[in-house]
This record gives C-alpha cells, sequence and structure tokens, in this order.
C-alpha cells in the first residue's frame, strides 16, 4: 500500500514539473515568435512605407507605448535621456542652472538658479532665448534648447537674448558648473518654538541636507518641527529611509519592499542612532506629494509619532529598479510594492483612473482594507496617505488660472523687476494698492479676455432648457443669472484680489531672491503652516491625534 502511494507522489511530482516545463517552454516560444514578426514588421515597414521613417522615433514609440499599458512609472531610458534621467535621481548635471520654459512660440528663461552660472552672468527670469551656439532656437522646444545648453563642465556656451522692454539683443559666454539643486531650499524657525524644513525631492544625499538642516534648527531649541513635502514627488526610497530614522528609535521597521523576485524582497529598518525622538512633528503633504514622501508621512503616522496635515497624497506605492540595456539604454522597471509599518501599501488600487490632476480617485469600500497603527489607530489602504488633520485645497478661481498659464502674471513680474532696482526683504514685501493698480492697467492694456467654466456649464443647461421648453417658463430668471455670471475683468480682478496678489507676490519675490526668498515670503501667510503649528501647540489636540481607536477617515 505504501509503495502505490509512494508510486502516485513520484507520478505526481513528475506530471507537475512536465506541465511546469511545457508551459514555460510555450511562454518563451511566444516570447521568440512575437518578437519574429516585430522583426518583420519593421523589416517591411522600413522597406515599402511610401515616407522616409525615422527607426530611432519609432521604435522608441512603440516601446513607450508597450511600457504605458502596464504602468505609469515603468519607463525605457534612451541615450539621449541619461543626463536627465541622472539629474532626476542626483540633482547634479552641467549647465548654466536656469529653468526654461516655452512662451507664445518663444523660449524663455523661467526661472535662473541662485548661485549658478545664468545667475551670475546677469541673465533674468523673462529673458527670451534666441540663439545657443549660433544656432537659432525659432523652431526648437525646450528640450532642444535644454540639450544645447548642457554640455561639459567648465566650458563656456555662447547665448543671444532678447530682454523685455530692450530693443537691441545681447550674448553672454556662459560658463557651463556642475549643477546639484539643493534639495531643501530653504529652513527657519516659524516662531520661537517650531522649525520648518522644505524638502523638495529625494535625490542622492538629501537626508544629509535634512540632517544639516535639523541640526542647525536644534540650536534654538525649538519643541516642534513642520516638514514641508508639499509637492514633492519622490525619489530614492533609502533617502526616505534615513530621514525617518532621525526621528525613530534604531532598530524601527521604516518599510518593507515586496514583488515577484523574493530574494529581492527587502524590510528597511532604523540602523542608526536617532536625531531626536521626542520633538513633536507635522508632515505637510498634498496630492502632489508621492512616493518617498508617502513613506515619509506614512511611517511618521503609522509609528505614531507625528501627524500628517493637508490633502491625501498621490498614491504611488510602486518600487522601481533600473536595468541596464545595450548602446547606453535603460529601463526602469516597476519591481515591488512597498508596505509602511502598519501593513499597508498606500498604492492606488487602480492607478489607471485618475482625477485630472493625477491623483487617486474614488475607491470602493469593498477594495479598502483596515490596518492599526502603532498605537491602535485604524488606517486605511486604498490609495494615499490620509491626513490626520485635513485641509482643503485651496481652489484657485478661473480668472487667476487664466492669468497665471497666459503668462500675466509672469511677464508683468517680468516688466516691474525690470523697471525697479530693488523690493524689500520677502518677508515685508506686499502688493499695496500702487503695485495691484499697476497690474490692473496691464492685464486690461493687453486686451485679455476670458470665459468662465460657470459660464460654460450655463450655455450647456440653456441649450437644455430650451430643448425641454422649460426656458420660456423662467426666461426672466435665466437671462438674469446670465448676466451674473458673465465674466467681468474689473468686477473679477477686484473680487479674486487676494489670490491673484499672492500669485503675484511669489513671482515677483522670486525675481529679487529667488526660490529660497519666494518660500520666506509665502510662510507667513500659509494657511497649511498656520494650522499645522495651531495643532503642534496644542498640548491637548496633539495629544488627542493618537488616542488609541481613533479613526483616520480617507473621506
Amino acid at each position: 500500500m505504501k509503495k502505490k502511494i509512494w508510486i502516485g507522489v513520484l507520478l505526481v511530482v513528475v506530471m507537475g514539473a512536465m506541465v511546469l516545463g511545457f508551459t514555460r517552454d510555450e511562454k518563451n516560444f511566444e516570447i521568440a515568435k512575437n518578437l519574429d514578426i516585430y522583426h518583420t514588421l519593421f523589416r517591411e515597414l522600413n522597406m515599402f512605407y511610401v515616407d522616409d521613417i525615422d527607426p530611432n522615433k519609432l521604435v522608441k514609440t512603440s516601446i513607450d507605448d508597450m511600457l504605458m499599458s502596464l504602468d505609469p512609472y515603468t519607463n525605457y531610458i534612451s541615450e539621449d535621456q541619461i543626463e536627465d534621467f541622472r539629474f532626476m535621481t542626483t540633482g547634479e548635471y552641467a549647465g548654466i542652472g536656469a529653468l526654461i520654459g516655452q512662451q507664445n512660440g518663444k523660449i524663455v528663461i523661467s526661472e535662473p538658479y541662485e548661485g549658478f552660472p545664468a545667475q551670475k552672468s546677469g541673465l533674468k527670469a523673462g529673458d527670451i532665448i534666441l540663439e545657443v551656439s549660433g544656432k537659432e532656437t525659432k523652431e526648437m522646444n525646450t528640450e532642444d534648447v535644454s540639450n544645447l545648453l548642457k554640455g561639459p563642465a567648465n566650458q563656456p556656451v555662447t547665448i543671444k537674448l532678447q530682454r523685455p522692454g530692450d530693443k537691441k539683443p545681447f550674448t553672454v559666454d556662459v560658463v557651463r558648473e556642475k549643477i546639484s539643486i539643493n534639495a531643501v531650499p530653504y529652513y527657519g524657525m516659524l516662531d520661537n518654538r517650531t522649525g520648518y524644513i522644505r524638502l523638495t525631492q529625494f535625490t542622492a544625499d538629501c537626508s544629509k541636507d535634512v540632517q544639516k538642516a535639523f541640526v542647525e534648527l536644534k540650536k534654538n531649541n525649538p519643541d516642534a518641527l513642520v516638514l514641508d513635502l508639499r509637492g514633492n514627488p519622490g525619489g530614492l526610497l533609502m533617502e526616505a529611509v534615513n530621514i525617518v530614522n532621525f526621528f525613530v528609535p534604531k532598530g524601527e521597521e521604516i518599510v518593507s519592499t515586496r514583488g515577484k523576485v523574493k530574494q529581492w524582497d527587502k524590510t528597511y529598518t532604523a540602523t542608526s542612532a536617532p536625531l531626536d525622538t521626542t520633538i513633536k512633528i507635522a508632515v505637510l503633504v498634498n496630492r502632489g506629494s508621492a512616493s518617498a514622501s508617502e513613506i515619509v508621512a506614512g511611517a511618521i503616522q503609522d509609528l505614531d509619532r507625528g501627524i500628517v496635515v493637508g490633502t491625501r497624497t498621490f498614491g504611488k506605492g510602486l518600487v522601481q529598479t533600473t536595468r541596464d540595456l545595450s548602446y547606453n539604454t535603460k529601463l526602469k522597471v516597476t519591481t515591488a510594492k512597498y508596505y509602511i509599518p502598519s501593513g499597508r501599501c498606500i498604492q492606488a488600487l487602480d492607478y489607471s483612473h485618475r482625477n485630472d490632476d493625477g491623483s487617486v480617485g474614488y475607491i470602493p469600500d469593498s477594495l479598502i482594507t483596515e490596518f492599526s497603527t502603532k498605537h491602535g489607530r485604524k488606517v486605511f489602504d486604498g490609495g494615499g496617505v490620509v491626513p490626520d488633520l485635513k485641509i482643503e485645497g485651496d481652489q484657485l478661481s478661473t480668472l487667476a488660472i487664466e492669468l497665471v498659464t497666459r503668462f500675466k502674471v509672469f511677464d508683468f513680474a517680468t516688466k516691474y523687476s525690470n523697471e525697479n532696482a530693488t523690493i524689500p526683504q520677502p518677508e515685508e514685501f506686499v502688493i499695496n494698492d500702487d503695485i495691484y493698480n499697476q497690474f490692473v492697467d496691464y492685464v486690461e492694456n493687453s486686451d485679455f479676455k476670458y470665459d468662465s467654466e460657470s459660464q460654460e456649464e450655463f450655455k450647456t443647461l440653456l441649450e437644455t432648457a430650451k430643448r425641454e421648453k422649460y426656458y420660456g417658463l423662467a426666461e426672466a430668471e435665466f437671462e438674469a443669472l446670465k448676466a451674473k455670471l458673465e465674466p467681468n475683468l474689473d468686477k473679477d480682478l477686484k473680487e479674486f484680489r487676494k489670490e491673484i496678489s499672492e500669485l503675484l507676490e511669489d513671482e515677483i519675490v522670486s525675481r529679487y531672491y529667488y526660490q529660497k526668498g519666494a518660500i520666506r515670503a509665502a510662510v507667513n501667510d500659509d494657511d497649511g503652516i498656520k494650522k499645522a503649528v495651531d495643532a503642534l501647540h496644542s498640548e491637548t489636540a496633539y495629544a488627542g491625534y493618537f488616542a488609541p481607536g481613533t479613526i483616520i477617515t480617507r473621506n
């Protein structure tokens, strides 16, 4: 009897191995077959298509579309994109140190970085780039011009520019330098008890920048810290681990990764002595906080080490690994998901369907799983980190959005800075009546016109009402509402002065004091920072966030 059992077991094992081998062989055959089809198709296309084709462009398009069908973060990096990829991961490149953009068909300097070649050579935001190294930029896009501006360090690049308000173009030789963007553009004391650190990206060694900032702030003996991760798209996972490590005991689990290749699964713990395990912490986040930002915010929340303030984060809980390909190209491929200390994954469960701003949309309750923080608070997966203290994101008016997207705010700041040599310190500068009236005159004299979203929706309502014959029953009311919704530039410039003034202040201050100055100007009027500080300094409120059984709802 035992012999028969062993023979049966042996047959099952052998048959299983045969099925497994057949499945693997079948898969390999399908891969080889489809690669052969692709090769022969491309060969025929190249030989017989009516017009000349660009092989590089065609293949890259096919690769990009193939990878896009998997997830948004698995990408092919071609040889000419390697420098941009290196910059994203290290924050370093060799160039002039300036952001550029396209405006009305022209390539314009959006922002020179303080202390780098463009700024030291006198280039200003608003300057139009006409030529780079003798090549006209008229038919180029921003990527083309950016590639021309980058190059070997310590080598000059000749740039021909046109400054708005000046009739004559001018030429400047700018010596390229190795550009390293500081991931911590600003830190300081918000009051005599509260430190503030703004972290904009998780590039190599950014944790050292955070550590340096925090050690400096500690000299002021703060009892609370606001760590601002709003708009931070993430980056290197280990930098996030290092930053959480500053505030939690050695040995504490921070994040783990799990994927198909089990030997790559890993649990990341705090491996160093912390800097401070008692200071009260508020992590500021919004829908632009993603990936490594969510590891920091989620770990701080799960370990009950601090509170998260703002709006629900982006919802990117996927880990990418870079694999080298032939001809100096790379594949950035999603290899795992990461899990924060409670065990939840903050990946949006359906990342192919998002809101217009890219953030995760509504997830049905049936797909949500409950988890617990270290002290027993209830948290949930399903996409992003939900704040302990929620702040509704400010919605700009249609007028304000139009003034920004059509460069009226940018162009006025250019005009103002060209006409005024100095302004007060960032904390003291305000958009007074005189400056705002100058802006109003500037906008009105530019023949600026716009349509409101409400007006467009009303047109649809009106057409429906007429079709259904309700219009005649309430014609007077419809016409009165139409008059109220009709955009009136004079009225709207007064109605939305506060938000427009904030946009103007940010743009003008950055012309004189650059990114750091713009942050200095904004922190005192920032609603998110104010609410974070209030929560940190209310002993009952702050302690109340960590009560066992508290439910951090996702709505």
